[in-house]
């Protein structure tokens, strides 16, 4: 389009872009902090000349203004991949290390109450009684200094056994969040697709897409990939979650109760989706991933490891009072008793009375303490060490595993934000730039209107 009434149109176009650049601007600054927003930015072209040229004539036109195409979010699909991932590990490291931080300050090592100390003092019970074979007080402190080791191992055993029925029924909350936030991506999907298909802004539905898969990949550590209509498709250890507008769901197949109590067996999943069936899930990281790891591996590991070092305890302890002889000159009897199920959960003293303890190693009632040396040289300390050291340096690993992949994921963050972050200088700056080029284009209105009324009005006069 030419001649002078053309450039009404040109400052009008330019009037609109301005105007909805600066609107989504706004629109940037207002959001600068809410969570998962993806800065906008208004996409135009030149108008006007034709962009093929027109073999018997030619364009008499100057140009036409601009053209708005579209508002675009500004993401990148490799970035975003890679953030999924990133926090899935994270939130993997994070939760394992959180719950082996809790169970370490529950051993209590190295510490004047932990089991170490109470060891060393039942030693020490036994090595006064070899000083003092008559005396009932030291009798009676070794009866007591080995219910006091009986406690603490029953203390040892409870806290991990509890944190592993926390973290049971966690798991169980942890599926019903999975299967919530799925078919609400699922949703959202299908939501997409159809603004897509009605040229409606899909933006703020993108916007709470990406917040859900990755929701999904905390959760599970599973893939969130693009299905070609404008949403995530996600699939959790290789079996598929969410397709398009469908969503399956996850279940315990084992290990744990709806109660969340343990079943006797490991925990395990599987997943049931309408276009595939049931099949069954491993492979799981993120925070689902970390609690199955421990309670199948790492809290029956030190479990199993302290019911050793209760079973070596008692049965050390036991051969050696059973060799000796109390104060009525009777043969020893078991100083403990345990469950073979549950060694350290169920370790107690058998003795009832203070003449019950064999402290003499000669028969006939005779005086004498050679058998409580004898238990006063015994320890279970090396492998109880041996079981503290080894968990000590799992969670030192984790620890660092976890700052390490913190500093990446920081990384992948830092570089996304840089994109998609709101810069509230940076979006200032675009405010006053399309200002002055609103105020500029409507000068140029105004100037034209002035030059057709001269032309209209007083040409001729």
């Amino acid at each position: 389009m030419s001649g002078t009434f053309a450039s009404f149109n040109t400052a009008l176009s330019a009037l609109r872009y301005n105007r909805v650049a600066m609107d989504t601007a706004s629109q940037n600054i207002a959001n600068v902090g809410v969570d998962g927003y993806t800065r906008r930015r208004v996409d135009a072209v030149t108008a006007g000349t034709p962009t093929q040229p027109a073999m018997w004539s030619r364009d008499q036109g100057t140009g036409g203004g601009v053209r708005i195409t579209g508002v675009d979010r500004m993401s990148d699909y490799l970035l975003d991949l890679r953030r999924r991932t990133e926090h899935g590990k994270q939130s993997y490291l994070d939760t394992r290390q959180a719950v082996l931080d809790r169970l370490e300050s529950g051993i209590g090592e190295p510490g004047d109450t932990g089991l170490a100390s109470v060891l060393a003092q039942f030693r020490g019970a036994w090595s006064d009684l070899a000083n003092t074979p008559d005396s009932d007080a030291a009798r009676a402190q070794v009866i007591s200094r080995g219910r006091e080791v009986a406690d603490a191992l029953h203390l040892q055993a409870s806290s991990f056994q509890s944190e592993a029925g926390d973290q049971r029924v966690r798991a169980n909350g942890l599926v019903a969040e999975i299967n919530t936030v799925a078919a609400d991506l699922a949703a959202t999907n299908k939501a997409v697709q159809v603004a897509n298909l009605t040229n409606d802004d899909a933006g703020n539905l993108l916007d709470q897409r990406d917040q859900l898969a990755l929701r999904l990949t905390q959760l599970t550590g599973g893939k969130a990939v693009a299905n070609g209509t404008g949403g995530l498709d996600v699939t959790v250890g290789g079996v598929a979650l969410v397709t398009g507008a469908i969503a399956g769901s996850l279940q315990v197949a084992g290990g744990i109760t709806p109660t969340g109590d343990a079943d006797g067996n490991p925990v395990s999943f599987e997943l049931t989706h309408p276009l595939n069936g049931t099949t069954a899930v491993a492979g799981l990281t993120g925070e689902l991933g970390a609690v199955t790891d421990l309670l199948n591996t790492t809290i029956p590991a030190y479990l199993a490891g302290l019911g050793s070092v209760a079973q070596t305890l008692a049965d050390g302890v036991n051969a050696l009072h059973q060799a000796g002889y109390d104060a009525t000159g009777a043969a020893g009897l078991a100083f403990f008793t345990y469950d073979p199920a549950d060694p350290a959960g169920s370790l107690d003293v058998t003795l009832t009375g203070t003449a019950q303890v064999a402290a003499s190693s000669l028969a006939g009632g005779v005086v004498q303490g050679g058998n409580a040396a004898a238990l006063a040289d015994f320890s279970a300390d090396p492998a109880y060490q041996q079981l503290v050291n080894g968990f000590g340096t799992s969670v030192s690993s984790s620890r660092r595993l976890a700052t390490s992949q913190q500093m990446l994921t920081e990384q992948v963050d830092g570089a996304r934000d840089q994109l998609a972050g709101v810069n509230l200088d940076e979006e200032m700056l675009s405010m006053v730039q399309y200002q002055r080029a609103y105020e500029a284009a409507a000068r140029v209105m105004t100037v034209v209107d002035s030059m057709l009324d001269t032309l209209i009005n007083r040409t001729a006069v």
